[in-house]
């Protein structure tokens, strides 16, 4: 029988307790979880946290980049400061003369190549009708015409866009001051956490052990052995690239009749290993210039010269070179500048061969090796097919015994 509604109202009656839940629990249903609202702000603040912490990256990453620099350039200068200190000096000053040698001979190449620069460039402008006149002769002769000098010297005086030229630099002054004062405040940023890296790396490397296990503090110590190590070799290969950069581009220097070919041979040499990316550019184009100013034809001489030297650098040269200096194949060495120029840029590519082989060196102490088995495959070369069975079990008999 179907209950009625007395039947369901006496029901009720004797059983208040599931009436109640009854009604309360299409409400208790549409109710939110407690535990929700800590989830959306927990996972707010993840949210809020995660994008903070990409914001201070991006603001720090040149000030990271300055640090990356100054840790690789205190290594390299490490064991001239370690010499100094064991003979009783202490390493603030012994750091403070390896800079100040750094800075004099810095200082000294760079007044030398501008006191050649500038006269060069006088002689340029000085010269520039002459050149100019046989470039309109040599017009005028080609395709029969009769061009003047002064008529185009006119012309190129009174032209718009050398007006605008003209306006356009006198505008972008305060900007190239800024990218200068730029500079030289990064350059000062990497100079002091060079000099207080290699002056306190004793008590840099007793603050990484402190808050590190035994074996550990080991680990950390043949590590920084190593970085030490590898970064000393790459200087001293780029050193010798230097080296024969400058003996190759003076013979030809040289022979061309350039003058102050040594002294442009030592700028093609420094610049061109020590500043990645852009230092063949730079180091090629001053002994263009100058080559210029002697005979037009002179400057595609030392162009062609440079591009195939720089190729002859870059694909046997380096690669050889790193190989024995800091012990890295010459793949890996080229393929670790292409990844480090791809990653940081310019810093990538002037420390990806000391990185990579500080990394290779500290790795390969877990790496366990085997010995190699005694095949002719292993030593690149192949069975002949026309050997017996026989032969080869006489063989591996003879290797048994």
């Amino acid at each position: 029988m179907a209950p009625t509604e007395e039947t369901l109202s006496s029901d009720a009656d004797d059983n208040p307790s599931a009436a109640r839940a009854s009604s309360e629990s299409p409400q208790s249903a549409a109710r939110m979880p407690r535990w929700l609202p800590r989830a959306m702000v927990l996972a707010l603040a993840l949210v809020a946290c995660y994008r903070l912490a990409t914001w201070a990256f991006d603001q720090l990453t040149g000030l990271l980049l300055n640090i990356l620099i100054a840790f690789f350039l205190a290594l390299a200068i490490e064991p001239a400061v370690d010499r100094m200190a064991a003979r009783g000096m202490r390493r603030g000053l012994a750091t403070g003369l390896v800079f100040l040698a750094i800075l004099v001979g810095t200082a000294g190449f760079f007044t030398l190549l501008g006191s050649m620069l500038a006269d060069q460039i006088i002689t340029m402008v000085q010269d520039f009708p002459k050149y100019l006149d046989d470039v309109v002769n040599w017009i005028n002769d080609t395709f029969h015409t009769h061009l003047s000098r002064l008529e185009i010297q006119d012309s190129l005086l009174h032209s718009d866009w050398l007006q605008s030229y003209v306006k356009n630099s006198a505008d972008n002054v305060l900007d190239v001051s800024a990218q200068v004062l730029g500079g030289l405040f990064k350059t000062l940023t990497v100079t002091l956490f060079a000099f207080y890296f290699a002056a306190d790396g004793p008590r840099l490397r007793r603050a990484l052990c402190s808050v590190l296990p035994p074996t550990r503090q080991v680990e950390v110590l043949r590590a920084w052995e190593i970085a030490v190590a590898k970064t000393g070799g790459y200087i001293y290969s780029r050193g010798l690239m230097a080296l024969i950069s400058g003996v190759a581009h003076y013979i030809l220097l040289e022979a061309l009749g350039v003058p102050y070919a040594p002294a442009l041979a030592v700028w093609v040499g420094l610049i061109s290993q020590f500043i990645p990316t852009i230092g063949t550019y730079l180091a090629g184009a001053l002994p263009m210039l100058i080559a210029f100013t002697i005979e037009p034809w002179y400057a595609l001489w030392v162009l062609i010269f440079v591009v195939i030297y720089q190729q002859f650098e870059n694909y046997l040269l380096q690669p050889r070179i790193t190989a024995r200096t800091v012990d890295i194949h010459p793949a890996v060495s080229f393929g670790s500048v292409i990844a480090g120029t791809a990653l940081l840029g310019a810093v990538g590519a002037l420390i990806a061969i000391p990185a990579t082989a500080t990394l290779q060196a500290f790795l390969g102490a877990y790496i366990k090796r085997y010995d190699v088995t005694d095949d002719l495959r292993v030593h690149g070369r192949t069975r002949r097919r026309g050997a017996s069975a026989l032969a080869r079990m006489r063989a591996a008999l003879a290797r048994r015994g």
